[in-house]
């Protein structure tokens, strides 16, 4: 899902708004993630009497870990109605192949058979599910009307999530895929979960051109904001000052082919 962001409003660079932006295919797309999406959401929330009553802590967590994901589903639908048109937008077949298989890829883990685990790993899989969904909505909420899932540039965003790393949704998709993976632990669940996550980087990398295209003061940003991993835990990553991200980003001239 994009991370194609911005709470301090970004200026586009010159000549760039409308590239490639067809207002019938935006309107389109916006109709198919309320229908897949909301549709989805209401699934989610029909099944939610079946998981009663609760006999447990884990049955607790299992209810909460549905209820967080009809949120962020219905979520998704309502924020889709609601973005901003977008200002540039990728072109190629690879960069929408690769977020559609990134957005629904995943999926695949929920019809394959469930692992044997024990209670504690059952309820580690289930609160990774819970806290990434979870967080999932929270960045969500935050990006708002600059969500979507193409590589598209609507309006860049480097305050909340985004100050800490640029790819924040991303970060906490993965957290909830490493959940939804040891539930159904096995080589070929383990395949699905790699494979989704070379997809989703692939995607970070195509929604960055758009952005460095889109934002002349990305560049910036990028110098000072680490790329998936929160700088506590990636301490070996050496950070620029803002001061020398502009300085380089006032001197670099910038390739529109990059």
């Amino acid at each position: 899902m994009t991370d194609a962001k911005l709470g301090q409003v970004g200026t586009a660079r010159s000549g760039s708004t409308g590239r490639g932006v067809s207002p019938w295919l935006d309107w389109t797309a916006r109709a198919a993630i309320v229908i897949i999406y909301g549709g989805s959401a209401l699934m989610g929330a029909a099944s939610v009497p079946r998981l009663l009553p609760l006999d447990s802590v884990h049955d607790l967590l299992i209810v909460a870990a549905r209820m967080a994901n009809v949120a962020f589903l219905g979520l998704v639908a309502l924020t889709a109605i609601t973005r901003l048109a977008p200002i540039m937008k990728s072109r190629g077949i690879e960069t929408r192949i690769s977020a559609l298989l990134g957005t629904f890829l995943s999926i695949v883990l929920a019809f394959l058979p469930k692992a044997e685990l024990g209670s504690i790993w059952s309820a580690v899989s289930t609160t990774l599910i819970l806290v990434g969904t979870s967080l999932c909505i929270v960045v969500l909420r935050w990006l708002g009307r600059s969500f979507s899932i193409q590589a598209e540039a609507r309006r860049l965003v480097t305050d909340g999530p985004y100050r800490i790393v640029r790819h924040p949704l991303y970060l906490c998709e993965g957290i909830a895929l490493a959940g939804m993976t040891l539930q159904v632990l096995s080589p070929l669940a383990v395949l699905v979960a790699i494979v989704v996550v070379m997809i989703q980087f692939r995607r970070m990398i195509n929604e960055e051109r758009i952005l460095r295209l889109a934002f002349p003061e990305y560049d910036a940003y990028a110098a000072t904001t680490p790329f998936l991993i929160p700088a506590g835990l990636n301490s070996a990553r050496p950070r620029r000052s803002a001061n020398q991200a502009g300085r380089k980003l006032s001197t670099k001239a910038i390739d529109p082919q990059a």
